[in-house]
């Protein structure tokens, strides 16, 4: 048998709510947006505007390097005390890349930061987190296979994910 060192004995794992936001343009590129919390903890308003305004902010001032992108950003609201904020914006690059820069705040921080990772093998996605990813992929990968004209990527921005998510 083998012994799943990696989860703690006492996780006990619980479904989250993926919910759908209004579209972000950040610069020249344009993003969907996701919310993902549980469902009796949904993320606040001033959260969420908090988050937006720190990727349209780091995309004006070249710290988020965006140029006619698509693609979406994630708020995911975790951790152990649930008061831990992930933000993953993920863009479509090279015609079939996504491609991420990951952002964080915690409960004592004012702001969101970039999350940096030390080592060669690091974190990603949550499973949470894929929920959305999965319906990205197939929403990218129909753009591609369409004409690609302004109505492909007007249907591309409206095809957006909602519901439970790694229940």
């Amino acid at each position: 048998m083998i012994d799943p060192i990696a989860v703690e004995p006492g996780y006990r794992h619980v479904a989250k709510l993926a919910t759908p936001g209004q579209l972000l343009t950040a610069g020249s590129s344009r993003l969907k947006w996701y919310d993902i919390a549980r469902h009796d903890t949904p993320i606040t308003a001033a959260v969420r505007d908090l988050a937006r305004t720190f990727i349209t902010s780091e995309a004006a001032r070249g710290n988020l390097e965006l140029d006619r992108d698509l693609g979406f950003a994630i708020l995911h609201r975790c951790g152990a005390g649930n008061d831990f904020y992930f933000l993953p914006v993920c863009t479509w690059r090279n015609a079939n890349e996504m491609w991420e820069s990951v952002y964080y705040k915690d409960a004592a921080m004012s702001a969101f930061a970039p999350f940096v990772q030390s080592g060669r093998h690091k974190g990603t996605l949550c499973v949470w987190e894929l929920g959305p990813v999965i319906h990205e992929q197939k929403a990218w990968v129909r753009f591609l296979q369409s004409p690609r004209s302004s109505a492909d990527v007007s249907a591309y921005l409206a095809s957006v994910y909602e519901g439970e998510v790694a229940g």
